[in-house]
This record gives structure tokens, sequence and C-alpha cells, in this order.
């Protein structure tokens, strides 16, 4: 594989590195880069900025906003956006539903909602978990009856993230609860979350934040023109999504900014100066170069709409390298974790007050886009084929 940019590459490279650092106002990368964005304003405003600049949605099609780019461009975009601390693409509108809209949706549906979903005119929110159908997602319960013109959906969703901003919901449905098997009978519906019958509730996390939801159907009227592709194919279509989620969570550069920061606190409190904690940093360290490496194979192998499995590989072991840079902060910031939200008052520094409401909140990530256990298992039937 070669490593080293062209000359081109390198041009392509540093014109992203300006746009993204003189383009985006500083006061929202600086707050995306403290984890403390305002939402939705933040998202908005830098997702608008991107799209009116033709940046926001590469991956789609050229004819709806994507970009003629190789894989190599791609890659340096989402590095280059992460090196700067740019607020990223909103990941249910630009890698998730609207990819399969572009993949899968009539004309008639893409002209409907791919704009509006480029420039975030649409807050999309996910309506995949279930109560008992998480990761076994394919036992979903949530039922959409033909009624006419209209499907009646009943049932209840999980874990919806930041669903309390969303305009609309696109959600896995079971249009054929005769099906012979549970991947099949499913299909995939688009409806606003305002439409009557929908009850959003928070659910608090346990660092204290609110950003998912369980959501409720109680005879909700869905009109049918919002079905994307063919009603029972909704599994084919969560496959292809949840492939394009799965190498986004791998998180790659944010992590690298993050372990930066890291390595200059630890300095400024001599904590390289452990041998046992300069080893656990620089372990990973090694290990973030080898899951870079494998992000680019997996994103030169993979087109024609088809999910590459080896994403698997980048949900799992991404997800830990960001656990385990959380867990590096908490070491280094010791006794000084315990304060939560006290603000600038006090001797102990906001970064070490973060440090334990973030490693908190990280437990999550081996569990969304599908849990690493079924990671685990996707691996060893699709990649190792056992």
């Amino acid at each position: 594989m070669r490593l080293a940019l062209s000359a081109e590459e390198a041009a392509f490279r540093d014109e992203m590195r300006t746009f993204f650092t003189t383009e985006i106002p500083a006061d929202i990368r600086e707050r995306s880069r403290l984890g403390h964005s305002n939402f939705p304003d933040d998202i908005v405003t830098t997702q608008r900025i991107l799209n009116a600049n033709g940046l926001a949605v590469p991956n789609w099609p050229v004819e709806w906003g994507g970009k003629d780019w190789t894989l190599t461009q791609h890659q340096i975009w989402h590095d280059e956006m992460q090196l700067a601390s740019v607020p990223e693409p909103l990941t249910f509108n630009a890698k998730m539903v609207g990819p399969v809209i572009a993949e899968f949706g009539s004309q008639e549906i893409k002209e409907r909602f791919l704009p509006a979903t480029a420039n975030l005119d649409i807050w999309w929110c996910q309506g995949f978990s279930e109560p008992e159908a998480g990761s076994d997602l394919a036992s979903l319960r949530t039922t959409a009856v033909r009624d006419g013109d209209s499907y009646i959906v009943n049932g209840q969703k999980t874990w919806t993230t930041l669903g309390q901003y969303a305009d609309w919901i696109f959600c896995l449905v079971r249009t054929d609860p005769q099906a012979p098997k549970k991947q099949a009978g499913i299909s995939f519906l688009l409806f606003r979350v305002d439409t009557p019958g929908v009850t959003m509730r928070p659910i608090k996390l346990i660092d204290g934040g609110y950003e998912v939801n369980e959501v409720f159907f109680s005879d909700v009227r869905v009109p049918a023109d919002q079905l994307v592709g063919e009603e029972n194919h909704g599994w084919t279509y969560a496959k292809f999504l949840l492939g394009n989620e799965r190498t986004g969570i791998a998180g790659v550069t944010r992590t690298k900014v993050r372990v930066a920061e890291l390595k200059q606190r630890a300095k400024a409190l001599g904590a390289l100066d452990d041998p046992l904690f300069a080893a656990r940093v620089a372990e990973l360290e090694n290990d973030l170069l080898a899951l870079e490496l494998t992000q680019m194979r997996v994103s030169s192998d993979s087109a024609d709409g088809k999910p590459n499995p080896a994403s698997s590989v980048l949900k799992l072991q991404g997800s830990q390298l960001q656990q385990a840079a959380t867990e590096l902060f908490v070491e280094l910031a010791g006794p000084d974790v315990l304060p939560f939200e006290a603000g600038d008052g006090i001797a102990t520094p906001t970064w070490a007050q973060d440090a334990a409401p973030t490693y908190l909140n990280y437990r999550k990530t081996s569990i969304y886009g599908g849990s690493n256990e079924v990671q685990r298992t996707i691996i060893a039937s699709t990649i190792l084929g056992l």
C-alpha cells in the first residue's frame, strides 16, 4: 500500500486544511474540540457551510452533492476535518439515511429528501434498536400494517440518539410478521416525529447527560409513499446503512487528536516520566496507526453499494481505542476527576472535570452500531470463515 501522498494529494490536503481552519468559525471548532458543542446550532451552522461549498456529503452520488474524488481524497477530507475539530456532518443524515435513499430510493424519494438532508433542513434520527432487539436487531417487533395509502405503525424504539432535535425518523418496521426468517418481512419507513401517535421520552445517561431517547408509536399513520425501496426488503438496506455507520465509528483521527492532547497534558504533569504510563500511551499510538492502515484498506475495498465486512474490524478496534484514551485521561487526572461541572472557580482544571463523564459516556461505543460481541461474530463468519 502506498502511504506517501502524491503532490496532487498533498495540495488537496492543504486545500482542505485551509478551508476547515478558516471557513468554519473558530469558536465552533473550539467547542467541538472540548466536547461542548452547542446543539443543535453548531452542527446546523457547520453543515450548511460545508454544503454551500460542496463538502457536506462527498460520499453521495455526484448528482446529489457528492464528489468524484479518489478514495484517498475522501480519507483526507475526513482526517483534516477531524484534525481541525470541525463538527462532522450529522451522521444520521450524511452516512446513514442519505446513502440509503441515494442507493435504494425512488426518484421521487430522492428529489424530496436528499437536498434537504444534505443541507440539514431535515434533522434525522434513527429508529432501529428496540427493547429485546438491540444487538439482535432482526428480532424487532414494531409493526407497520398497510391500510389503503398508509401504514399504521405500532411499537417502540429505544436509544434514539439526538431524537430531541429531530424532524424525521428513519425506521425499521415489520411489514410481514409471517415471513419465514426474522430478517425477512422488514421495511424501511420515513416519517415526521411530530406525527400524531409518536411520543419521545428522554433517557438520562450515567454521565449525567441527555442524548438518547425512547420513542413510542401508537397507531401512527404514515403515507405509503414514504417507504424506501421495496416492502419487506428493509434488512438489505439496514445492512448497507450499518456498514457505513461502523466504518465511521472508528474515529481514528479524532482519537489521534485526543491522544495528542493527552500527551501534552501528561508532559506538563510529568506523567510521561513514568515508564509504565509512557508505554501505555505508546501502545495506544501504535494501535491507532495499525487501525489507520486497516481503515485505508476498508475504504479502498468498499464500492458498488456493498457493505464491507471489514467495517466490523474498524468498529471493534476503533471503539476499544477510544475507550482506552478516555481511561488514560482519567488516570492522568487522578483525584481531580471527582468534581463534576464545578466550573472555573476551583483549582481542578476543566479538562480533568470532563475526564470521568467522558470516560463513562464512551462506554457506549462498544455497544452502538452493533455490539462488539456481534462484530466478533461477523468477523468470524464473514472474514475468517469459521
